[in-house]
């Protein structure tokens, strides 16, 4: 049974500054950041923290959803954790033999010791614990020294490489072209890591910058041992709340105008362009397929299409779908259900994703893949692990991917375009 201390607030800002100083000393955690976007749908917790692993499952592809379903069934509580893509070799015959530089194991959770949240349009924060005194660690939160803590830190960093220049990459676009128009497939996103070696990297302060040049709803600084995702994502793969399951799958991206005139002409550029409304009504009718097979027969529906959302450096074009899950389906049966998301991958989904494999040139692992939470009342809520930094502290390697969706339409050197411009914020916070 947990423990539980609530207290009202002044500054909520200044206390999520305070919590992520006190995280440091923890081996595991999961800091989830909505960043005040309280017009996002159905966003529930401005702040939620899970710290300390009580006890945790750590599995690669294979039987990992099963185990999973059974580590969570075990108690009615809290668990963080993150799903890797490269679990799609678990729900499809599919493989992975790309390189891979940063060893995430594809899926990890936990049950922490102690779970601090804030719920949306609230200053009340709300501790519990298994085995700890909740207003003893608020006391303990409260007298961290932001000042110290955050000031004067260096990262040492090398040259942050690709492994793909841009001449590949536009050769690469017009190979997957070429299959589209050979009807081998619809969509394809492909995508390009970026890296660094021998870093020495502050998280925290990487985290800290990352947060104040791109603020997203799903912005996450997560920690399982030595390895750290830093991540702003705007997007969310799958959400349950209640009966419901909602998906909010993101294509169609513009960057944002330097002045007021600017970018609202964007803005309804984005809003009309047909390229993009095309590639993200594909997108829709695969998470409405996927959906299906956890949900009441005629229970799916789009309550948002082709919306823009603004964020920080993009307007993003956003669909949200939703359905009733069948009784019958658990939780961990929807999400692999739908899993990988759509956005991530393209149409068809598995044969898409047969050529991911061929053309990408390193693994994806955490990238593109799931990072969140199940809560007590048995429901979830996930985001899809893009505009994100990974660290491995104990081999010193960086890295990040970004991505296009291409179809026939696609102009190459456009894609790579859109690409740079994704990558941007990461790169200034690695500065």
């Amino acid at each position: 049974m947990r423990r539980l201390y609530s207290i009202d607030i002044s500054d909520v800002s200044a206390f999520k500054q305070k919590v992520l100083c006190w995280l440091k000393k923890y081996e595991v955690f999961s800091y989830l950041d909505n960043n005040q976007y309280q017009d996002y749908y159905h966003n529930n917790y401005e702040l939620l923290v899970g710290a300390g692993n009580n006890k945790w499952i750590n599995a690669n592809s294979g039987n990992a959803f099963s185990e999973l379903a059974i580590f969570i069934q075990q108690e009615n509580d809290w668990y963080f954790g993150h799903l890797s893509y490269d679990l799609k070799n678990e729900t499809e015959k599919l493989y992975s033999e790309n390189k891979d530089a940063l060893h995430f194991p594809d899926l990890y959770f936990f049950q922490p010791e102690i779970v601090i949240y804030i719920k949306a349009n609230s200053s009340t924060v709300v501790i519990t614990s298994l085995s700890k005194n909740p207003e003893a660690i608020f006391q303990q939160i409260i007298q961290e020294n932001i000042a110290n803590d955050f000031n004067d830190r260096n990262n040492v960093t090398t040259e942050i490489k690709s492994f793909f220049t841009k001449e590949q990459y536009v050769e690469t676009v017009e190979k997957i072209r070429h299959h589209i128009a050979s009807g081998d497939f619809y969509e394809m996103n492909l995508c390009m890591e970026f890296y660094s070696e021998n870093t020495i990297l502050d998280v925290f302060q990487v985290f800290e910058k990352l947060n104040k040049i791109n603020k997203s709803p799903f912005a996450a600084l997560y920690k399982t041992g030595s390895k750290y995702l830093i991540c702003s994502s705007p997007e969310r793969f799958l959400m349950k709340q209640g009966n419901e399951i909602i998906s909010q799958p993101i294509k169609g991206t513009v960057k944002r105008g330097i002045t007021n005139e600017e970018d609202a002409s964007r803005k309804n550029q984005l809003q009309h362009d047909k390229k993009e409304r095309a590639e993200n009504v594909m997108i829709v009718d695969l998470v409405r397929n996927d959906l299906a097979k956890s949900c009441e027969a005629g229970s799916i529906k789009v309550a948002e299409l082709f919306k823009v959302y603004s964020f920080s450096q993009v307007h993003h074009l956003i669909s949200t779908i939703s359905g009733q899950l069948n009784n019958t389906i658990t939780s961990v049966q929807a999400i692999k259900n739908a899993f990988p998301m759509g956005s991530m991958t393209g149409a068809p989904k598995v044969i898409v994703m047969e050529h991911i494999e061929k053309y990408e040139q390193t693994k994806r692992g955490l990238y593109s893949g799931a990072i969140g939470y199940f809560s007590p009342e048995g429901n979830f809520d996930f985001n899809v692990v893009i505009r994100s930094i990974l660290y491995n502290e104990k081999t010193r390697y960086v890295s990040f991917q970004v991505g296009s969706a291409i179809t026939f339409d696609s102009v190459a050197e456009k894609e790579y375009e859109e690409c740079m411009l994704k990558a941007k914020a990461m790169i200034a916070a690695l500065k």
